[in-house]
């Protein structure tokens, strides 16, 4: 994650030192053909102080957007967190670079630019301003048909949002697979290793398995302490031209046709982040809470047949929870009182029988081992022994348990599992084919009608990845509401102007259409990944913004330019090269994680890169018709009547080039 914030910043940190070059380039190529020419330093330095301010607010707006992101709790937390610190480190990096390196840098290489007689635009550069020209006209001609329709597609891009599918994270590609193998609660261990044994060698003839490893049961004082009953196995496969979703098929049918075995497939990583995210091995999760076993059992298959209708629910499975033979012993008190026998005393005289006793150790070598008193396993599992065992009692006397107790066979859970101080069940399932909110969604407008006939005291609970996926999709959404006040707010500071505040946070809508559009038409799936990649793209889409209003306040306040259409095509002219180039960096450096859909390593990063290339895109073509057309209309009041020469309180602009720069550029 460290590299993907590296990889997202690669384009980006270069944006500040292109702006800053390309107008000290341009400036030095018009004091070349100038009357009154300045010393190539003092040009040098000019050009670095006009745009200065607005790289610097525009950078921190970029780191802005990120801090947010490094309060995320919990498992998305832990993941972006090293992604957001890399990035913004990278960020602060190339903007301390851009402020000192650069100018030097163009002090020492670019003084004599301009100086051979080339002091035009290149053929490209020529011929984008030849197309954007009439462009920039007809949207200050029509500003309000601009406007409208700029409104009519965020709308749209709006409406979109709930065809979305939603998931947690991306489906990772780990190249393996990871398998849990169910047999019934009772099951030997030799019986278990048997079936499992069948099941590796049923998974070997699968093309793409290349090797596979089983273990059988887990240790009592394992972290995830398993029976007997339960095997895991881990998976390797090859590629193939079926691909994962081909293999994991075969696989299901196949082991599905051996009786009295329950499968659930995922993959290693993913099989953890969901038993970490809802203590079960699979993507959703369903918990029915109430007081008695079996109403949980019987309100369990009412949700196991409802979610076997929905279409995508696979490796579906009631937690195993069954009857198993016991030994109930019920202590009679007042007998045992009449012996002048306790129940602790006798339960704890039970529990050395029955269940052992450590009362040593015995050294071998190097080992230790417990020496334990009880009984010996046929007297343990016998009843007639355990009914005749003999209780001592405070007179001397020995009487026989039975005496004292009743002691029968019975049945009982094999167990019992609890959750915020209640009995649970859960229903688990992973789902194919479709995307997890939709999936969830189904089953909650199903389950509702149901519901309404439980008991008392008995409800649900979703959980696995879709309790994960609503709780930081709740957090980044109101982060991002955060984000956008925060912008409007620094901008504020900047421009000391809202008018041109407001003008400058068009291009967030703007950016919405392209990010929400291209995620639609690729994956069709928000997940956290692609929200965390819209709050970077709000931040990133305000640069444009930014950098072309501070060149029309610039015409108009240092060169005298009086406010006009004409100054406004000029200005949006002239900002033309620096704004496509800074957009097409930024859009090479995405461009390697966006096509990588599916590439193992990178499904975190590619929703993020193609949510912010989209966005980023798209945003930088529209606003070279929508933001001269906002300026026209709704700056017209604070410029219409400004006089060059007398002062307007914008902000960030009072400083942005000394007072002999105007002489400069406008005798050239």
């Amino acid at each position: 994650m460290t590299l993907g914030g590296l990889a997202i910043a690669i384009g980006l940190v270069v944006d500040d030192s292109i702006v800053d070059v390309e107008n000290v380039f341009r400036r030095l190529r018009l004091n070349a053909t100038a009357i009154d020419r300045k010393p190539p330093l003092r040009v040098i330095y000019s050009a670095s102080a006009e745009i200065r301010n607005s790289i610097v607010f525009a950078t921190l707006i970029i780191v802005l957007v990120f801090v947010p992101l490094l309060s995320l709790e919990g498992m998305e937390g832990r993941v972006f967190l090293p992604l957001g610190l890399a990035f913004i480190f990278s960020m602060m990096a190339s903007l301390l670079v851009s402020l000192t390196v650069t100018p030097a840098l163009c002090g020492l290489m670019l003084r004599k630019s301009g100086t051979k007689g080339d002091h035009g635009d290149s053929k490209l550069v020529s011929l984008l301003k030849r197309a954007n020209g009439p462009m920039v006209r007809w949207s200050l001609n029509n500003p309000w048909l601009v406007i409208g329709s700029t409104v009519l597609m965020t709308v749209f891009a709006v409406a979109l949002l709930p065809l979305l599918g939603r998931e947690f994270l991306p489906k990772f590609n780990e190249g393996s697979l990871a398998l849990s193998a169910i047999l019934p609660p009772g099951t030997s261990l030799n019986e278990s290793n048997r079936i499992g044994t069948i099941i590796e060698k049923t998974v070997l003839t699968v093309p793409e398995v290349t090797h596979v490893g089983r273990r059988t049961g887990r240790a009592e004082f394992d972290e995830h302490a398993e029976g007997v009953n339960v095997s895991e196995l881990e998976i390797g496969l090859k590629p193939s031209s079926r691909g994962l979703a081909g293999a994991t098929e075969e696989l299901r049918a196949k082991i599905g046709e051996i009786p009295g075995v329950f499968v659930a497939f995922g993959q290693p990583i993913s099989h953890r982040l969901d038993h970490l995210s809802s203590g079960v091995r699979a993507a959703l999760a369903v918990k029915v809470y109430g007081a008695d076993l079996g109403e949980l059992r019987r309100l369990a298959a009412d949700v196991e047949g409802t979610m076997k209708a929905i279409p995508g629910v696979v490796d579906l499975q009631i937690e195993p929870q069954v009857e198993v033979p016991q030994v109930s012993i019920e202590i009679d008190r007042v007998a045992a009182a009449r012996f002048g026998v306790t129940p602790y005393e006798l339960a704890e005289n039970l529990e050395v029988a029955l269940a052992g006793h450590v009362v040593s150790h015995v050294l071998q070598g190097q080992r230790t081992f417990e020496l334990v008193v009880w009984f010996t396993p046929e007297a343990r599992n016998n009843l007639d022994v355990i009914q005749s065992t003999l209780i001592n009692t405070p007179s001397g006397q020995r009487i026989p348990l039975s005496q004292l107790a009743t002691v029968k066979r019975d049945t009982g859970p094999n167990t019992i599992n609890r959750e915020n101080v209640s009995r649970r069940i859960v229903v688990q399932a992973n789902v194919e084919g479709r995307d997890l909110n939709s999936v969830v969604t189904e089953l909650q407008a199903k389950m509702r009608p149901l519901q309404a006939t439980w008991p008392s005291g008995y409800y649900i609970e979703y959980g696995g990845q879709f309790q994960a996926q609503q709780s930081a999709m709740a957090r980044i959404l109101f982060l991002g509401m955060f984000t956008v006040v925060a912008i409007f707010l620094l901008l504020n500071v900047a421009l000391r102007s809202w008018r041109m505040t407001l003008q400058v946070m068009v291009n967030l809508p703007m950016a919405l259409v392209g990010g929400v559009l291209v995620l639609y038409l690729t994956s069709g799936i928000l997940s956290v990944a692609s929200m965390v990649g819209f709050i970077t793209l709000f931040g990133i889409a305000t640069r444009n913004g930014i950098m072309m209003l501070s060149h029309y306040v610039h015409l108009m306040r240092e060169e005298g330019v009086p406010f006009s259409k004409d100054m406004i095509v000029r200005g949006t002219q002239e900002r033309l090269s620096p704004v496509l180039m800074t957009a097409f960096a930024a859009a090479f450096g995405l461009l390697p994680l966006a096509i990588s859909q599916g590439q193992p390593g990178k499904e975190l990063l590619q929703p993020i890169a193609v949510v912010i290339l989209g966005g980023l895109v798209f945003s930088t073509f529209l606003s070279q018709v929508v933001m001269p057309a906002l300026f026209w209309v709704f700056s017209k009041r604070e410029w219409e009547n400004y006089v060059p020469g007398t002062h307007i309180d914008i902000g960030g602009f009072d400083e942005m080039a000394p007072s002999d720069h105007a002489l400069e550029t406008t005798s050239s």
